[in-house]
C-alpha cells in the first residue's frame, strides 16, 4: 500500500513511521523544509502543562507519548546516529489553585507517571536549589521527562530519508486534491506536478484549514504564535523543569533551558515581539533569579494548530474513502504525536485500537458544519 502524507512535522513523520513499520511505502510532501514549524519550536514536555485543565480525550493519547518516544528513540538512534535526550528532569508546578487537584489526579484517572508529591521549602531546595525563595512550595511530579525535539526530528527525518520505501518532497506545496466520485486518486502541487497514492493523510498542522473549501467543511484550525527564549547554562545547572502562570523552564541536558510561552492569534506572522520576549524573560527569572546571570542565546516563535478543545482530528475524513485526518494538536503535538499516529495506523489499517476514537472521529467537521450553517 502507497501512502502520501502531507504536512512534515511530527504529526506526519511519526505516521510515516507507524506506517512504514506496516511494510507500507510512504511518500511525504512538506512546504518547507520537514521538521521547521510548531514541531521545532515547541518545549518537548513530555506531558500536558497541566493535564487536568484538558479535555480527557487529550491526556487519553499524551499518557503514551514517553515510552513509545524511548522505544522509537532506541530503535532510530542505531541508523539516525542522533539521540532524542529524553531528559527525566521532573517538574516542578507552582500554582497553588492547581495543587489539589494535581496531587489527586494520577489515582483518579489511573495515570501512574502523573503521581506528585507536595513540598514544602526544605524539601523544595533539596529538589531544585535554584527555585526563587519566593515559591515556598510547589506540587513534584518527578517522572515527567522532555524530549529535545529538534534533535528528535532530526532523527526521525534521517531514519526515513534512508529507508528504501519513503520518497521526501520538501519544498513542495500540495494545494489541490484531485477526486472522483468518494475517491482521491491524486494529489497536485502548487509547481504543476500530480502524485498519487492509494491513501492519503492530512497532517498539515496549522495549516489545516486551507482543505476546508474544496473539502466542503468546516476545518476550525488556526495559527496561534508561541514565543520562546533559550538560556545557556552550565551543563545539568537546573535540575527540574519548572512552571508557574502557565509559563515553564525546561532544562537541557547541555545546559540550554527553553523558556515559554506566550499565546497570540496574529494569522502566520511568526515575528517575535520585543514585549512578549520581555514577559517571558520577567517570568523565567521570578522562578529562579539566577537565570539573569546567563546569556539569552536565541529567540524564536511558532504557530501552534490550535482546535476548538484541543483534541485532534484523528481518523477517516468524512465523505471520502481513501483520505484521513492527523491535525489539530493545539499545544500537545509532541505529547500527543506518537499515540496519534499509532491511532491513525490503526483505523487506516484496521487494526486494535489504542484509544476509543469517537473523541477524535472527524465527522466532528460535518457536524460543525452543519451547526455553523444553522446559526
Amino acid at each position: 500500500m502507497h501512502i502520501a502524507i502531507i504536512g512534515a512535522g511530527i504529526s506526519g513523520l511519526l505516521s510515516a513511521l507507524e506506517l512504514l513499520e506496516q511494510g507500507c511505502s510512504v511518500s511525504i510532501f512538506d512546504q518547507q523544509a520537514a521538521g521547521k514549524a510548531a514541531s521545532w519550536a515547541g518545549g518537548g514536555i513530555l506531558s500536558p502543562m497541566y493535564p487536568w485543565r484538558y479535555p480527557q480525550a487529550v491526556n487519553d493519547l499524551a499518557k503514551h507519548g514517553k515510552a513509545l518516544y524511548q522505544a522509537w528513540n532506541e530503535k532510530l538512534l542505531p541508523i539516525s546516529g542522533i539521540d532524542f535526550e529524553i531528559h527525566e528532569t521532573g517538574m516542578l508546578i507552582f500554582d497553588q489553585d492547581d495543587f489539589e487537584t494535581g496531587l489527586n489526579y494520577a489515582e483518579k484517572y489511573q495515570e501512574p507517571m502523573q503521581q506528585c508529591e507536595y513540598l514544602q521549602q526544605e524539601h523544595l531546595e533539596q529538589i531544585n536549589p535554584r527555585v526563587s525563595e519566593q515559591l515556598n512550595e510547589a506540587i513534584y511530579f518527578p517522572q515527567i521527562a522532555n524530549v529535545r525535539n529538534p534533535r528528535l526530528l532530526k532523527s526521525i527525518i534521517a531514519y526515513l530519508k534512508l529507508h528504501p520505501n519513503v520518497q521526501f518532497f520538501e519544498n513542495t506545496w500540495i494545494e489541490h486534491f484531485e477526486i472522483q466520485q468518494q475517491k482521491i486518486t491524486a494529489i497536485r502541487a502548487a509547481n504543476g506536478q500530480h502524485f498519487e497514492a492509494d491513501e492519503f493523510v492530512i497532517a498539515t498542522g496549522a495549516w489545516s484549514e486551507h482543505w476546508s473549501q474544496q473539502l466542503r467543511l468546516s476545518i476550525p484550525v488556526e495559527p496561534v504564535q508561541g514565543q520562546m527564549l533559550l538560556f545557556k547554562t552550565p551543563e545539568n545547572w537546573l535540575p527540574t523543569m519548572c512552571m508557574n502562570n502557565v509559563m515553564y523552564l525546561i532544562p537541557r541536558s547541555d545546559g540550554h533551558i527553553v523558556c515559554g510561552s506566550s499565546m497570540h492569534h496574529l494569522g502566520f506572522d511568526k515575528r517575535p515581539s520585543t514585549q512578549t520576549q520581555q514577559n517571558i524573560y520577567k517570568a523565567s527569572l521570578e522562578m529562579v533569579p539566577e537565570l539573569e546571570n546567563f546569556p539569552v542565546v536565541q529567540q524564536w516563535a511558532g504557530l501552534r494548530p490550535s482546535s476548538p478543545t484541543g483534541v485532534p482530528y484523528i481518523g477517516k475524513m468524512p465523505n471520502f474513502d481513501n483520505l484521513w485526518a492527523n491535525f489539530g494538536h493545539y499545544r500537545n503535538g509532541l505529547c500527543m504525536g506518537p499515540a496519534s499516529a499509532q491511532l491513525l495506523r490503526q483505523l487506516l489499517l484496521k487494526q486494535p485500537l489504542i484509544a476509543e476514537t469517537a473523541a477524535y472521529d472527524p465527522v466532528r467537521l460535518i457536524e460543525r458544519n452543519s451547526t455553523d450553517m444553522t446559526v
